[in-house]
């Protein structure tokens, strides 16, 4: 922050009021006293008649991007931004908006006269997003500036606006590209009308509160913010302003202090913290424009997808003719897709694919020169080692060479490398091009240039880059076989499917683990499970039901028809064959089954997320706490509003994390034990986050 995080300055007679607070100019304690002080110097000057007007801007690229989140954790402080807004309400401003005006930053602006904004500047009041709703009068102000259908689709799903919709929306009163000189020069008249706060209160519409609960509660489900959101704006048009702001400011500051908005401000900090770590950002990462995906199916296809679409020349590599015309037929369907969605036109995804792509296939083709190679071939260990022997000997010593594995052991695949300081594990998640989660595997030896080259890799493709080491599954898949060998458990000791993947559900993920197997096929598991021969691994307790559901029941999920839920269609319905098989398995086992509360399939799943990855922790696998709640989050449908499985320990509490554990490990010692990086931090009496 600049020493005076607001300036002022005359312009002719108009005093220019500058918010400089960077990087994005957020509304901290120091800025609001700022803006206090100079709506008492500009009161002085039209009291004098040495100015007309004011106008109000931010430095940089930014207006203002919203209050500091930092702020939340602590009490409220003086002056608070409500207050200052009435003091400017009562002055001619204009708001020139150069940048984003998010939450805090456009209720400023709705204190404002009038306002102008530059074509590229992004408005919204996002604060759902953060758990909480707009404190500083954006749920009043905005429905009687735009109508409260606009106004209560925008709140309650947090949406941003460019200026052109801004300006179709009435929100702004122009779009100009020097929007301070446009604010020096607007029509007198728009400051003389009254400002927002005086005019009449909007008309109810009772079917667009509707739409809107119904879209909060599909959307954002578990949330209470968009919720909350929803009754103020609706409110807006019943109760008397003053009311109003008086009901909205109480529910931001007590979501402020609630669980849902600790959890969702780590996650949005974890996101920013996210990335090439200190000790690479430094390095140059190297230029990229070429690139080499071997093997076109869904995943190679996707990647070779997003490669194109910041600007790479991408060729395919395929086995033979008929694979290449598949790979060709999901490139296209990829293209398709983009134009059905509007992100692009008809012409302009035939002259990409023509322009942008090449496919070869063959054992002997000569490979073309590319900066960077990425592998998504099937997950056998051979099959990938062979792939890299020929890209060792057939590319370029500068290429970038990545494996997209999923479990497989990458010290193991880089040992036909000639040169294994360029290569490492990029894993995408499905679908590659949608999906924001990508992990950058450290192999042995890979290069410091070689990660930071992927970190920037990642930036441009608008990735959530989270950096993990060499283990089986790596961060997310690792805590995922964990979480589901415990649901097994779970099935075998007397819960259902249908009662796991409800209650989970319930807790906020995004499916249950039955669910999500049918969707991506129990076969897939199966395999990965005989890969790792769990079934003769000693020192766990090994649950054969899935393994019986492939051999003995023939169930593979939707592919088939049938899997851990009976199908018509997409609706699922509990199985009476797969409740009889598991009923069996417990006889089988000699384990007399009981009822498990949807609580305790909950927190016993979570219990089990949250041990592996202190494991991780403890391993270097990962490096921080946040970076496993992010893959999490992001990878995995882990609910945003409760933070990542590290988080919630810590909102747990250590120590009953650690006693629920022990107790579990008494009753069960081959599937439970207390990691000793949890049991150091109780006897220190440290937090997670403290690693973060």
């Amino acid at each position: 922050m600049t020493d005076q995080p607001v300036r002022t300055e005359r312009r002719g007679d108009a005093l220019l009021v500058t918010i400089d607070n960077p990087p994005v100019n957020v509304v901290s304690q120091a800025v609001r006293a700022g803006l206090l002080a100079a709506a008492a110097e500009a009161r002085a000057g039209l009291v004098s008649g040495a100015i007309r007007r004011v106008v109000l801007t931010g430095a940089g690229r930014a207006f203002v991007a919203g209050a500091d989140a930092r702020e939340f954790d602590l009490p409220p402080m003086e002056p608070h931004l409500p207050d200052v807004l009435l003091q400017l309400m009562d002055l001619p401003v204009v708001a020139a908006i150069n940048g984003v005006a998010l939450g805090g930053g456009l209720e400023i602006a709705l204190a404002c006269r009038a306002r102008v904004a530059h074509p590229s500047a992004q408005l919204g009041l996002p604060e759902v997003t953060l758990g909480v709703v707009p404190g500083a009068g954006g749920t009043q102000r905005l429905p009687r500036l735009v109508g409260l259908a606009a106004a209560v689709s925008l709140i309650s799903e947090g949406r941003l606006v460019r200026a052109a919709e801004a300006l179709s929306l009435g929100i702004v009163d122009g779009v100009e590209d020097d929007v301070v000189a446009a604010a020096l020069a607007l029509d007198p008249a728009l400051l003389a009308r009254p400002a927002v706060d005086a005019s009449p209160a909007p008309a109810a519409d009772a079917d667009a509160v509707s739409r809107a609960r119904a879209q909060a509660a599909s959307r954002m489900r578990g949330q209470i913010a968009p919720q909350r959101a929803i009754d103020l704006v609706e409110a807006a048009a019943a109760v008397p302003l003053a009311d109003g702001l008086a009901r909205e400011r109480q529910t931001f500051l007590d979501l402020r202090k609630g669980e849902q908005a600790a959890a969702l401000r780590h996650v949005f900090f974890a996101e920013r913290g996210a990335g090439a770590p200190k000790d690479l950002a430094a390095l140059t990462p190297a230029a990229l424009k070429t690139a080499l995906v071997v093997g076109g199916g869904t995943m190679g296809a996707a990647i070779a997808y997003a490669l194109s679409g910041i600007g790479l020349h991408v060729t395919v590599l395929e086995n033979d003719e008929a694979a290449v015309g598949r790979a060709r037929t999901n490139v296209a369907a990829l293209f398709a897709d983009a134009v059905k969605r509007g992100k692009t036109d008809a012409d302009s995804a035939q002259r990409k694919q023509a322009e942008g792509f090449a496919f070869l296939h063959g054992p002997d083709t000569p490979l073309p020169p590319v900066d960077l190679a990425i592998e998504a071939v099937f997950e056998d260990l051979a099959v990938k080692r062979a792939v890299f022997a020929r890209l060792g000997a057939g590319l370029p010593a500068t290429t970038l060479i990545a494996t997209n594995t999923s479990y497989l052991d990458v010290d193991a695949i880089a040992e036909t490398l000639p040169e294994p300081s360029r290569f490492l594990g990029l894993h995408f998640f499905a679908p590659a091009h949608v999906m924001k989660l990508l992990e950058v595997i450290r192999a042995r030896r890979t290069s410091s240039h070689t990660l930071a080259s992927a970190f920037g890799l990642a930036r441009k493709l608008g990735k959530i880059a989270v950096e993990a080491g060499v283990c089986d599954g790596f961060i997310g898949n690792r805590i995922l076989t964990r979480y589901r060998q415990t649901t097994d458990i779970l099935l075998l000791e007397g819960a259902t499917p249908a009662a796991v993947d409800t209650a989970l559900e319930q807790f906020g993920m995004a499916m249950g683990p039955y669910a999500v197997q049918d969707l991506s096929g129990l076969d897939i598991a199966y395999a990965n499970r005989k890969r790792k021969n769990l079934k003769d691994k000693p020192g766990i307790r090994y649950i054969a039901i899935a393994d019986r559901m492939v051999e003995d029941l023939k169930r593979l999920g939707r592919k088939s028809g049938a899997g851990w839920y009976d199908y018509e269609g997409t609706a699922r319905r509990p199985s009476a064959d797969v409740v009889a098989l598991v009923e069996r398995t417990s006889a089988d086992a000699g384990v007399t089954r009981r009822v498990f509360e949807a609580e305790e399939i909950a927190r016993r799943a979570m219990l089990a997320m949250m041990a592996e990855g202190f494991d991780i922790l403890a391993e270097g696998i990962a490096r921080k706490p946040s970076d496993i709640d992010l893959v999490m989050v992001h990878g995995y449908g882990f609910p945003r509003w409760r933070g990542g499985p590290m988080h919630l320990a810590d909102r747990w509490g250590l120590a009953a994390v650690r006693d629920d554990l022990a107790r579990l490990a008494k009753e069960d010692p081959l599937s439970w034990r207390v990691p000793a990086l949890l049991d150091e931090l109780v006897k220190s009496g440290a937090k997670l986050a403290s690693l973060n």
